[in-house]
């Protein structure tokens, strides 16, 4: 391997290497139970560019600051390997696709969305320490 290759090269991130508790978002009938369930809790989406230096810093850093897996139900999206289903969520949620993004839904509905360095696991804590 070269050199400029172990320096630049892109490795998938793993959502099972998070400390977060991440549902993979791999099916469109997903999005259903997804609208469904944030009728009883708040459910975030973090949708996730696997090629991209960016997206992966902004996971880092969200995994770093997230502690609310017993409030929050946290679904990971590879928009890469499931392209469909980002249109889908983005259609669905009536937001515009960008990556990395985050969405926080509530009662079917993109309550808040967010993208590159504006995502903030302290906005959500916040959000959740009011309700």
């Amino acid at each position: 391997m070269t050199l400029f290759n172990s320096i630049f090269k892109n490795t998938p991130v793993e959502p099972q290497a998070s400390k977060i508790n991440w549902i993979p978002l791999t099916e469109i009938d997903q999005i259903d139970e997804i609208i469904k369930n944030s009728s009883v809790k708040l459910l975030l989406i973090f949708k996730h560019s696997t090629r991209c230096s960016i997206s992966r810093m902004a996971l880092k850093q969200f995994e770093n600051e997230f502690d609310l897996d017993n409030k929050v139900t946290a679904y990971f999206l590879d928009l890469l390997n499931y392209r469909e289903i980002s249109n889908a969520v983005s259609e669905q949620f009536n937001v515009i696709h960008q990556s990395p993004q985050l969405l926080l839904i509530q009662n079917g509905s993109a309550i808040y969305d967010a993208s590159h360095s504006a995502i903030s696991a302290t906005f959500i804590k916040t959000f959740v320490a009011t309700k």
